[in-house]
């Protein structure tokens, strides 16, 4: 660590509802893939670390689930609590919203920034998206007059525009003190649970449309052979129709997003990966809080 009278650190969370690009920002930040993304919903579903470190200054980004509305399972419960929990030790808020898009669920999330009493930057994502320009500047003076944002920044994180300058405003915002990893540390996530995402993220892009909701990776495998990684990961459903589903018609569906998985854990973790993946049923899984546990969704301390 690093302990200078010059050097700045905080933790900096990215906050919002599902699906308005927090781990895509996360990715673009970072200039490298620590959390995974997809089209669809509720894809995050843990908090993620994301470590940045410049000159004189260290950014750890926390990617959190979406806040969202309902919280209809214990799965739905924990994620809203695993992303509201950060509110009470982050030094900084991104506040991520997708241009010209406001709902319920933003008004929720801004709601839950109430009590907060640390800076908050609005980062209004997508713009890259919006033909219709000149409905962005209406768009953001709305948004500005509801809250006193500590800075308003437009951009996208797909396409990487502004991102610099979100960075900027943020580490600006951070208090003066040490480092809080080491400067070449990008990540607190795991080997295994960045494999057990991957695997997941495939499945989400695979199968689209046809994706269980309750479906979750476990890895039972993960050891190092010399240049070899052998990776076991247990992909588990709630239903007998669910696990056909995944495996595919002749086990197309799971063999494609094993091999797609493959190559990224090959990528990230510098090996030959021999992958395995097995799906299983366990009945309730999502809507049963010991389950979850088992699982690895453990709740913050």
């Amino acid at each position: 660590m690093t302990d200078t009278p010059n050097t700045r650190a905080g933790y900096v969370a990215l906050l919002g509802r599902p699906n308005v690009g927090k781990s895509t920002l996360l990715n673009r930040l970072l200039e490298q893939k620590i959390s995974i993304t997809s089209p669809k919903p509720q894809t995050t579903r843990h908090t993620i670390l994301g470590i940045k470190t410049l000159p004189g200054v260290q950014l750890v980004y926390v990617d959190t689930p979406g806040l969202h509305l309902g919280g209809k399972t214990a799965m739905n419960r924990y994620m809203n609590r695993a992303a509201g929990h950060v509110l009470g030790y982050v030094d900084v808020v991104v506040f991520v919203v997708e241009a010209l898009r406001w709902t319920e669920e933003d008004e929720a999330v801004l709601g839950r920034l109430a009590d907060y009493a640390g800076p908050v930057v609005l980062a209004v994502n997508k713009v890259d998206r919006v033909t219709d320009k000149p409905r962005l500047l209406p768009f953001i003076q709305d948004l500005a007059g509801r809250r006193p944002f500590t800075a308003v920044v437009p951009l996208s994180a797909a396409k990487g525009d502004n991102t610099a300058a979100l960075e900027e405003e943020v580490a600006r915002l951070l208090p003066s003190g040490p480092f809080f990893f080491s400067e070449d540390q990008v990540t607190t996530a795991s080997s295994r649970f960045i494999a057990a995402e991957l695997v997941r993220e495939k499945l989400t892009r695979v199968l689209d449309a046809e994706l269980p909701y309750a479906l979750t990776v476990e890895i039972e495998q993960f050891e190092t052979e010399g240049r070899l990684l052998r990776i076991g990961a247990v992909i588990w459903v709630e239903r007998k129709g669910q696990k056909a589903i995944v495996i595919g018609d002749k086990g197309t569906v799971l063999r494609e997003a094993g091999r797609l998985a493959r190559l990224d854990m090959e990528r990230i973790f510098d090996a030959k990966v021999f992958l395995q993946t097995w799906v299983k049923v366990r009945e309730g899984w999502s809507d049963d809080e010991r389950a979850l546990r088992s699982l690895g969704f453990q709740d913050e301390t």
